[in-house]
C-alpha cells in the first residue's frame, strides 16, 4: 500500500488565517474602547464632583466593557502581527475564538453578580434614588446602542467570501459534477461569476459532441417544484437560457438525448454563515448588546418604581437581565468552545466533500475537517483507490469549496 500527501498549492503556501474584514473589525473595537473609556472617565468624575455614587458606579460598570473589549482588540491586534509566525502550525486564526470564550466566561459571572444583588435586594429592599438613577441608565444605554452600531459596521451580516491568501482551489465560483453519458462524460455546474447565474456544461476531454437540441435539465426542489432549462451553444460549453433561481439546492434531472441523468446540487459553503462567523467581534457585541438590554429593563423597572412605589420592579428587572445575560454566555461559551475543541460544525460542507470524493467509485476511508478562523476551513483527507490518481486529482474536484483554505490528500492505491 502506498501513499502519497499533498498540501494545497505548491509554492503559495502560507497560513493567514484571519477573517476577510479582520482589519475594520480591529479598528472599530479600538473605536468603542475610546468611547466607552471617555464615558467611563466623565461618569466617574461627574460622580465625585456632584457626590452622585450612583454615576460613579455606573463608570466602574462602563469599565468592565471597556475591559472587555480591550481583550478584543488585544486579539485582533496579536492575530494580525503574528499571522505569519511559524510556531503557530495553523496561523493565529483561532485567538479571536478564545478571546469570545473568555468573553463568554466573563459574562458569565457579570450574570450571575447581577442574579445574587438582584436576589439580595428583593430580600433586603434598598431606597433608590428614580431622579438620578433613570437618566443615568438612559445614557448608558445610548451609549451601549452607540456601540453596538460601531463594532457591527452599521451591519451585522457581513459575508466576505474572498479571503487573501494564497489557497485558492479553483477559478470562479462553480461546483462542477461530472455526468457519465453514452455520449461523452460531461462536467456540469452553476456559474454564476459577476454573471446570473446559469448552468453550464462542457465535455472533461473539451470536445463538446452534442447539440443544444438535444439537452435540457429539470430541476426538482425540496418542496417539489420543477422548472425546466434549455441550452445554448457557447463555443466549448454549453449555457442555460435562463437563470437559476436561489437557493441553488435542487436535483438537477440532465437530459441528454433518451436518457435522463440525476445530479444533486447543495448550497455551497458561501452560504454557511458558521464558517465566516468572527466570534472575537460576536463576543464583543454580545457585551455592549447584553448591557443595552439590561439597562432597558433597569430603565422599565425604574420608572415603575418611581410611578407607583414599587421598589421590587428594580430586581425583578435585574434577575430578567441575569437570565439574558447568562443565556447569550451560554451559547458564545458552546460555539467558541467547539471550534477551540475542533468540533466538525460545518455538517453540510463535510457531506459535499464526502459526495465530490466519492462519486467516480472512490472511498473516503478518513476524514478530518476543522476550522482555522472566520471563513476557514482544513481539511485532511484519505482516499483509497483502484485507480492511477494523484492527490492533485482530489484537489480539483474540491474546486469551489472557497471556505477550505488547507487541504491535505492522502491518497491510499
Amino acid at each position: 500500500m502506498s501513499a502519497e500527501t499533498e498540501r494545497a498549492i505548491p509554492g503559495t503556501h502560507d497560513h493567514m488565517f484571519l477573517g476577510a474584514d479582520h482589519e475594520q473589525a480591529e479598528r472599530r473595537t479600538w473605536a468603542v474602547i475610546v468611547l466607552c473609556g471617555i464615558m467611563m472617565l466623565l461618569e466617574i468624575a461627574g460622580g465625585a464632583l456632584f457626590g452622585s455614587i450612583a454615576l460613579v458606579a455606573d463608570g466602574l460598570h462602563m469599565s468592565t466593557h471597556a475591559g472587555a473589549l480591550l481583550l478584543a482588540a488585544l486579539a485582533y491586534s496579536y492575530a494580525r502581527k503574528h499571522a505569519h509566525d511559524p510556531r503557530f502550525t495553523f496561523g493565529t486564526g483561532k485567538l479571536g475564538d478564545l478571546a469570545g470564550f473568555t468573553s463568554a466566561v466573563v459574562l458569565a459571572l457579570i450574570a450571575l453578580l447581577i442574579g445574587y444583588e438582584a436576589v439580595m435586594r428583593l430580600i433586603h429592599p434598598q431606597a433608590i434614588r428614580f431622579e438620578e438613577a433613570i437618566p443615568i441608565a438612559c445614557v448608558g444605554l445610548a451609549v451601549n446602542l452607540v456601540s453596538a452600531w460601531l463594532l457591527s459596521g452599521g451591519d451585522h451580516h457581513h459575508h466576505h467570501h474572498g479571503h487573501g491568501h494564497g489557497h485558492g482551489h479553483g477559478h470562479g465560483h462553480e461546483e462542477e459534477h461530472r455526468v457519465k453519458t453514452g455520449k461523452g462524460h460531461f462536467l456540469l455546474s452553476v456559474f454564476e461569476d459577476n454573471h446570473p447565474p446559469v448552468f453550464r456544461l462542457r465535455a472533461v476531454d473539451g470536445r463538446l459532441q452534442v447539440s443544444p437540441a438535444e439537452v435540457n435539465i429539470t430541476t426538482v426542489r425540496p418542496d417539489g417544484a420543477r422548472e425546466v432549462f434549455l441550452f445554448e451553444d457557447h463555443g466549448t460549453y454549453l449555457q442555460s437560457t435562463s437563470e437559476i433561481p436561489e437557493p441553488h439546492a435542487f436535483v438537477a434531472h440532465v437530459a441528454v438525448g433518451s436518457h435522463v441523468y440525476p445530479v444533486t446540487f447543495m448550497e455551497d459553503d458561501h452560504s454557511h454563515e458558521e464558517a465566516h462567523r468572527d466570534n472575537n467581534m460576536r463576543a464583543a457585541i454580545v457585551h455592549v448588546i447584553a448591557d443595552a438590554a439590561v439597562s432597558v429593563l433597569v430603565i422599565a423597572g425604574l420608572f415603575l418604581g418611581w410611578c407607583f412605589g414599587w421598589v421590587w420592579t428594580d430586581a425583578l428587572a435585574g434577575i430578567v437581565g441575569a437570565c439574558v445575560i447568562a443565556n447569550w454566555s451560554y451559547g458564545l461559551i458552546r460555539d467558541t468552545g467547539a471550534v477551540l475543541l475542533d468540533m466538525t460544525s460545518d455538517v453540510q460542507t463535510e457531506t459535499i466533500i464526502r459526495r465530490r470524493i466519492e462519486e467516480d467509485g472512490d472511498q473516503l476511508m478518513d476524514l478530518h475537517l476543522w476550522r482555522l478562523g472566520p471563513g476557514h476551513l482544513a481539511a485532511i483527507l484519505s482516499v483509497r483507490t483502484e485507480f492511477e490518481r494523484q492527490a492533485s486529482y482530489y484537489h480539483s474536484k474540491l474546486n469551489g469549496l472557497r471556505s477550505l483554505s488547507h487541504v491535505t490528500v492522502e491518497v491510499q492505491k
